[in-house]
């Protein structure tokens, strides 16, 4: 059976670059992130996250505005654009102020916040220009373009840190950001993009909108249309928690990586092999696994086998307590992120309209998904001031686990009510 039908052959393939380009710049510098985080101290990782949500709540409105009044086919390159601007600057500051940790700290908020905003407007364009039925045919091979960048970022960076530095690590990644500029443009420039059905049979929701124009409406409609739908609120729930249990492990990550290693290059290079071997995992089940799982068992299945298996990784951890079991179950909660959990979650945006995929799925994958980093990191240093141990918060974050299986559950049963499978 071909992989894709007629009509889709194009838009897949620019679709896939476009992914891959986007976070091969970002996974080069993600391990300088997390390196930089490390050296200034796990326990500052809650202070950083708090100041995240807090540029993240400023940016909503702004990009109500952008995402009201300018059309879609101009806002996605100049978004990047302007980030690919901004690691110039970065590189600047790193070359002049090396080891500053002022400058670290301010890099870590713009990894973040620059991570959230790239990835949640790109998956709101593939909502757009794919239909349901395309979506959980297409959504792994599309995903797994990302884990390609998030596999070529990584090797360039374990390669070239020692060499060229985290000044050069910035400039490849801000000339990676450049690349899929080109990449957004051909896709908005595709006259096909605003409708082929192929031979999918599930109908689209109406929508008139071509991404030439803007969306129109009011600039904080995301939160409105977010109060008001239960399916919304119940992805922002799947969010929240699952971001929330991830910070816990990305905390004791940090920690384990800040007594290991001395110095930045040792743990950007440990936190580069981590992202190397866990993309590499995802790649292969993104390819080969989560198309077929979400076509033959529905996306509700799918996404309760990721809850299931972020409930058990925690369990795991509870009655193995060490490094090496947090290392491994940090590997499989992230590679199981990204290849089921998040691209069962993009596919639930195919069946609503294009203001919330832009401006609710926006809200959601930035202030509420900083937001549960920040209740994870407060709760975090809260289990260690009660003198919690690894165990018990493995525990803790298990039965919170349970949670996540059980709205994963509601979600998908909206989902279906709502015409999807």
């Amino acid at each position: 059976m071909a992989l894709w039908r007629a009509g889709e052959g194009r838009r897949l393939g620019l679709s896939f670059l476009y992914f891959a380009t986007l976070l091969a710049s970002y996974y080069l510098i993600r391990p300088v992130r997390d390196a930089l985080a490390a050296g200034s101290g796990p326990a500052t990782i809650k202070y950083l996250s708090s100041v995240v949500f807090v540029v993240m709540l400023a940016l909503v409105p702004l990009f109500g505005v952008l995402v009201t009044r300018v059309k879609r086919s101009l806002l996605l390159p100049a978004t990047q654009g302007f980030f690919a601007l901004n690691l110039v600057c970065f590189a600047i500051l790193f070359h002049q102020l090396p080891e500053q940790l002022w400058v670290g700290r301010v890099f870590y908020v713009w990894t973040t916040a620059f991570n959230l905003a790239v990835v949640s407007i790109f998956w709101s364009f593939m909502a757009d220009i794919w239909q349901e039925a395309q979506g959980r045919r297409l959504f792994g091979v599309i995903a797994a373009g990302g884990s390609l960048g998030g596999l070529i970022g990584p090797l360039a960076a374990r390669a070239w840190t020692a060499t060229i530095g985290i000044t050069g690590i910035a400039l490849l990644a801000a000339l990676g950001l450049c690349l899929s500029v080109a990449i957004t443009m051909l896709l908005a420039r595709d006259e096909r993009t605003p409708r082929v059905q192929a031979s999918d049979s599930t109908p689209a929701p109406s929508r008139a909108l071509s991404l030439n124009e803007p969306l129109g409406g009011e600039i904080l409609a995301g939160l409105s249309l977010l109060a008001r739908s239960p399916f919304m609120l119940g992805i922002a729930c799947l969010v929240f928690f699952g971001a929330m249990l991830g910070m816990f492990v990305y905390i004791e990550l940090a920690k384990s990586a800040a007594s290991l290693f001395a110095t930045t290059a040792l743990r950007t290079t440990f936190f580069a092999t981590r992202d190397l071997w866990v993309n590499g995992a995802s790649c292969l089940l993104q390819a080969f696994v989560v198309g077929a799982l979400a076509s033959r068992i529905g996306v509700r299945s799918t996404m309760l086998v990721a809850a299931t298996v972020v409930c058990a990784g925690f369990a795991f951890v509870a009655l193995t307590p060490t490094a090496v079991a947090l290392l491994w179950v940090n590997g499989v909660f992230r590679a199981t992120e990204f290849s089921i959990g998040k691209p069962t979650r993009d596919m639930l945006w195919t069946v609503v309209s294009p203001e919330a995929k832009y401006k609710v799925k926006n809200v959601i994958e930035t202030v509420v998904y900083r937001g549960a980093d920040v209740v994870g990191g407060w709760a975090h240093a809260a289990f260690g001031a009660l003198g919690f141990t690894l165990t018990a918060i493995a525990s803790t974050s298990a039965a919170m686990a349970l949670a996540l299986v059980m709205v994963a559950w509601s979600v998908g049963r909206r989902y279906r009510q709502m015409g999807g499978f």
